[in-house]
């Protein structure tokens, strides 16, 4: 599944390698940016204008659906529609990744998706805090979403016994509870967010809400006619079958066994250079290996690890970069975790069943630290370096 093993505490044992690994990372991203041109824009607007017609030709068949062959036919393109439409066009969209392009209709602030979280609220808890504090404990609230325990350093409670029921039964409502989480509700108690604000959120997701139900469970159904039930029953197929790939690419890209999860404290991350922020990234994701299809169907998060180091360059030249990654990795001796879907699908719901289980090195690394008269996790100690701005690439 990789390469080389990985020391566990990269801060010191990789020290003198970071910034090399930086150097070499940012010389690939300045390539690529200044490379970007046609080829990149025709790219998204072919898969724009198959997206569209994948979906124009799945709502004409599920308006004729009484018969079987054409239910089948308008389901089948319409969870393909929204597959690309979530996955290769909005989440890359809302990256910023063609924004050079200077097109308003596929750009980070004006796109819109198809999924119940309005655009704004994702961006600030997927494209900020999770892409800034990667698998960082504490931090990055992506790292089981509150409710899942996917590292030894998370605190068990009895609650997470049933974390792989209701792992499960997220998958096929996973718009729901993604939309549920970019809330924020845990941290109104905490004053890390107002009320106001968490008012403010919730109501524009009642109004995307609103306008999502009305679009695939009222509007169209009716405008079936005779059609409206089978209709109704294609759109809902359609929405969980894309949750559950969803699901099911976001977990492979960030949970199987060999992806690392770090104790820092925020502090000790201000200190954080390129390199070192690079290397977590690397360390924290997984890639998924399979051919172009695959690729476009995941939005190429099929590449997780180059998403994550190069989050807002054009997503067709992850394929492209990625060998010249996964070699950067070997010669520094860093874990590049790669396998085919089936192998990190087993290994994410490893990790589920693991976890959801009391941890007995973690009891006795609290007592030992209660015996030694400390009640906090030790971490490795970031070099007293300036941090980098927290420029696009970050976010």
């Amino acid at each position: 599944m990789s390469t080389t093993a990985v020391p566990v505490t990269p801060f010191k044992s990789l020290e003198d390698h970071t910034e090399l690994l930086g150097e070499e990372l940012d010389r690939i991203r300045a390539e690529v940016v200044a490379a970007r041109g046609a080829e990149d824009a025709r790219y998204i607007r072919t898969v724009i204008a198959a997206q569209r017609g994948l979906e124009a030709g799945g709502r004409a068949a599920l308006a004729v659906s009484l018969f079987p062959p054409a239910w089948l036919a308008g389901t089948a393109m319409l969870t393909t529609a929204k597959i690309l439409e979530n996955m290769e066009l909005g989440h890359n969209i809302l990256h910023g990744q063609w924004d050079w392009m200077g097109d308003p209709a596929i750009h980070s602030t004006t796109w819109e998706w198809d999924f119940l979280t309005p655009a704004d609220a994702w961006k600030h808890t997927h494209n900020h805090l999770h892409h800034t504090y990667t698998n960082v404990v504490g931090l990055d609230r992506d790292l089981g979403y509150t409710i899942l325990r996917m590292s030894p350093d998370q605190r068990w409670h009895p609650g997470h016994l049933l974390q792989p029921l209701y792992t499960a039964l997220l998958a096929p409502v996973f718009e729901w509870g993604i939309a549920l989480y970019d809330l924020e509700a845990d941290a109104v108690p905490s004053g890390r967010k107002s009320v106001r604000a968490f008012l403010s959120d919730l109501a524009g997701l009642a109004r995307k809400a609103v306008r999502q139900a009305a679009k695939d469970y009222v509007l169209f159904p009716l405008l079936a006619g005779p059609s409206a039930l089978p209709c109704l029953l294609g759109n809902v197929t359609a929405n969980g079958l894309r949750n559950i790939w969803a699901h099911t690419v976001i977990f492979c890209g960030h949970f199987p066994s060999d992806v690392q999860t770090f104790s820092y404290e925020e502090e000790q991350l201000e200190g954080e250079t390129r390199g070192q922020w690079y290397l977590r990234q690397i360390q924290g994701s997984a890639n998924i290996e399979g051919g172009f299809l695959l690729h476009v169907l995941t939005g190429n998060l099929s590449h997780q690890i180059e998403h994550h180091v190069f989050p807002d360059l054009p997503s067709n030249r992850y394929a492209e970069l990625a060998p010249r990654v996964r070699e950067i990795c070997a010669r520094h001796g860093i874990t590049y975790v790669s396998a085919p879907l089936w192998r990190q699908y087993a290994s994410m719901w490893g990790r589920v069943l693991r976890h959801s289980l009391p941890d007995a090195s973690r009891r006795r690394r609290t007592s030992a630290r209660a015996a030694a008269g400390t009640g906090v996790a030790e971490a490795p100690k970031a070099p007293s370096t300036t941090r980098p701005a927290r420029s696009r690439s970050r976010s």
